[in-house]
């Protein structure tokens, strides 16, 4: 068994990782530390692991810690069932595989009377024992020897025998191990279509009649075929040769050719089919359903990361648009810091209505001086696009993907802040903030809405749940926020808040005014020490009473930065941006709490604070087109990424219908990942190599462009 010693000795094989690391890390999850913070500010203590390795100990130390926990209920649970099998239960504690330890449980579970229990309490274990040992004998004599009232005949006899060697061979911990190697390097995944299903089942067509070896099949494609059964179109199963399987185990089990091996041939048969291929397949399906599960996962969450981080306009007046036909463009004007300050609707595709639609643009405009315009990317938006360059207003115009706006519009945190606004001027409100800032804004939209991502519906929601959680809160904390204007949604994904502080602070806000100091987070209600060690380096006040408290440096060290700036005879102030900073020694100024890595970010905090990794946002122009009819096979055009997943890129060509790009057509070079040369909101030249105007879709090519 598994102590914490061995546990970490054994992540650190693993991980390659230093054992001390390791332990680090763990004592201070264990302490309520998250990982951003960990990864932030005990640095000395990680070695500077970032978040991924974070999470991987922290993963990979909760299978430990299942895999003990299961041991621990199996040794028990056989205990008090009087199990005193020296040589299973040595296996059980020396067993560090979760699969096998079930494997030698498996004979002891509580479960429903088998047909081998059966032949049992009819005495006939003694002759399955007999048939197993393949000595010369008369099959016929020996069996009539158990013949009596619940064993009529000769037959039922060698039935309930063979019942009992099929149970035995299931049992049997090495043979199951074995034949899952064979499953392994030799399985084949097959699909049929359910013959009265094939006109509903179109959309599989390509896994009606399909297979493939298990250690291939790419995990988008089995998520797609598993959908298909699951609706009850495909037929699927997953199994090796049959061959293959009974020469494994008849290579254990048949020692002659005897009149019992005959016997014992019969209910390796019987076994395998009945007994062992049914766990093994089922077994497999849901390794294959987990492996999918993350790779599909990992891809959103890369997706999400990038759409989160993505570059923001920053604090602008902007001008943004809902677009729409027959009910007009809902316009909302916003100021530069988000809030809303009027809103309006026009009609740019009424040409009796143009007039009063340029005035009340040219009203807007000299009342507020917007300096930007944001066009939601849906519906109308290429003609409301068009009537805005008409113009001529000589604004910068952002063409911004609305996946979700809706979805936000609806949402209560939109009726609280909105209550009498329509919703379509809400979704238009949520596109200019989007643009201002992405990250901000998308967080009040579930991601599942976002329109990133692959097969996010079919798999586990409640791992994606978390996932994309730890994602939307290592982006909040990599950028910080404004503690002085970000709402409860945002300030909730922060370091050691939560939902419920977060409120606190903001009614606190409401109640006091502007936070003039991290300090003052103190004072709100509920929000203890350790929530404020854990939230406060990533918490910005930009024109606070203390300069450092627009920066990234935690204030724990606050005091280091008081003594750097003391011993060079200049103010904190004056430490800011300053030249002196890149010459300095900084071991001084480090002990046991912080080291060499604490004090390099402490510097390049102090070199440029509060900077936002984010790049900011520019202008990018689709081509004149405005429907498919207008394409053709060989058009050169430029295009944004607009979702990658494991099989291609998805691109955005200023019309309603997207194009896709396959994986094979990124790049002169081959590559596993399209995010190995693609990110999301990517500016591309794609060509047109395809044209499907009924299914309406459009293939393109990135590496055909040059």
């Amino acid at each position: 068994m598994l102590q914490p010693l061995l546990m970490i000795e054994r992540l650190s094989y693993s991980l390659q990782i230093a054992p001390k690391y390791i332990k680090n890390v763990l004592d201070l999850l264990e302490n309520g530390a998250t990982i951003p913070f960990i990864a932030r500010y005990r640095k000395d203590k990680t070695g500077g692991l970032d978040e991924v390795k974070i999470e991987a100990i922290r993963d990979r130390f909760k299978d430990l810690t299942h895999l003990e926990d299961r041991r621990t209920f199996i040794l028990t649970s056989l205990a008090e069932k009087g199990i005193q099998n020296q040589d299973i239960i040595g296996r059980i504690k020396q067993s560090d595989n979760i699969q096998i330890l079930e494997d030698l449980y498996a004979p002891f579970k509580s479960r429903k009377k088998t047909r081998a229990d059966i032949a049992r309490e009819r005495g006939l274990e003694p002759l399955a024992r007999l048939i197993l040992s393949q000595r010369y004998f008369t099959i016929i004599t020996e069996a009539s020897k158990y013949i009596k009232k619940d064993v009529p005949d000769v037959e039922s006899a060698l039935q309930g025998a063979r019942d009992i060697i099929c149970e035995i061979i299931s049992d049997d911990v090495a043979l199951k191990e074995s034949l899952r190697m064979t499953f392994q390097n030799k399985g084949i995944i097959s699909t049929k279509v359910i013959k009265n299903k094939v006109e509903e089942a179109v959309k599989y067509k390509d896994y009606f009649a399909f297979s493939e070896q298990v250690k291939k099949i790419a995990g988008h494609r089995f998520l797609a075929i598993n959908r298909g059964s699951e609706e009850g179109y495909l037929r699927l199963s997953i199994e090796p040769s049959l061959d293959d399987a009974i020469f494994k185990i008849e290579r254990k089990y048949i020692k002659n050719n005897s009149e019992a091996s005959e016997h014992v041939k019969l209910a390796i048969q019987d076994s395998y089919k009945r007994l062992i291929k049914p766990v093994l397949e089922n077994e497999f399906l849901n390794k294959l359903k987990t492996n999918a599960d993350k790779e599909a996962i990992e891809v959103f969450a890369k997706n999400l990361k990038q759409l989160l981080l993505a570059s923001p306009l920053g604090n602008k007046k902007i001008l943004a648009i809902d677009p729409g036909y027959r009910t007009g463009c809902k316009l909302a004007m916003i100021d530069a810091d988000g809030s809303l300050l009027e809103t309006a609707v026009i009609y740019v595709h009424d040409s009796s209505k143009l007039k009063s639609s340029h005035e009340t643009i040219s009203a807007l405009l000299t009342k507020y001086g917007f300096e930007v315009i944001a066009i939601g990317n849906g519906t109308a938006s290429k003609e409301t696009e068009k009537f805005f360059r008409e113009m001529q207003l000589d604004l910068p115009i952002f063409m911004v993907n609305e996946d979700g706006a809706s979805v936000y519009s609806a949402s209560e945190a939109a009726r609280q802040e909105f209550p009498d606004l329509d919703l379509t001027f809400r979704s238009a409100v949520s596109i200019g903030r989007r643009l201002m800032d992405p990250l901000a804004e998308l967080i009040k939209i579930d991601p599942k809405s976002i329109g990133i991502g692959q097969y996010q519906h079919d798999v586990n929601q409640v791992k994606l749940k978390e996932k994309l959680d730890q994602t939307v809160e290592s982006c909040v904390n990599a950028v910080g926020v404004n503690l002085n204007t970000a709402d409860h949604t945002l300030l909730s994904y922060v370091s050691g808040i939560g939902p419920a502080l977060a409120q606190n602070i903001v009614d606190y806000r409401r109640k006091t005014g502007v936070y003039k100091s991290r300090d003052e987070l103190l004072k709100v209600p509920r929000l203890g020490a350790k929530a404020y060690q854990q939230a406060a380096g990533f918490l910005r006040i930009k024109d606070g009473t203390n300069v450092l408290d627009k920066s990234g440096v935690h204030p724990e060290s606050y005091k280091i930065v008081y003594r750097m700036a003391k011993d060079l005879g200049i103010m904190t102030e004056q430490l800011i941006g300053n030249p002196i900073l890149d010459g300095l020694d900084t071991r001084p100024y480090q002990d046991e709490e912080n080291g060499e890595l604490t004090l390099m970010d402490i510097i390049s905090e102090l070199k440029k604070p509060g900077l936002d990794p984010r790049k900011e946002a520019t202008e990018f122009n689709f081509a004149p087109i405005e429907s498919i009819d207008e394409l053709y096979e060989g058009m050169i055009i430029p295009g944004k990424v607009t979702n990658l997943t494991n099989f291609g890129a998805f691109i955005d060509i200023g019309i309603k219908e997207g194009g896709m790009v396959h994986i094979s057509e990124i790049a002169n070079k081959y590559i596993k990942d399209p995010a190995e040369v693609l990110s999301l909101d990517q500016g591309v030249m794609v060509r047109i190599i395809g044209i499907d105007k009924d299914r309406k879709r459009i293939s393109l090519s990135i590496k055909q462009v040059s």
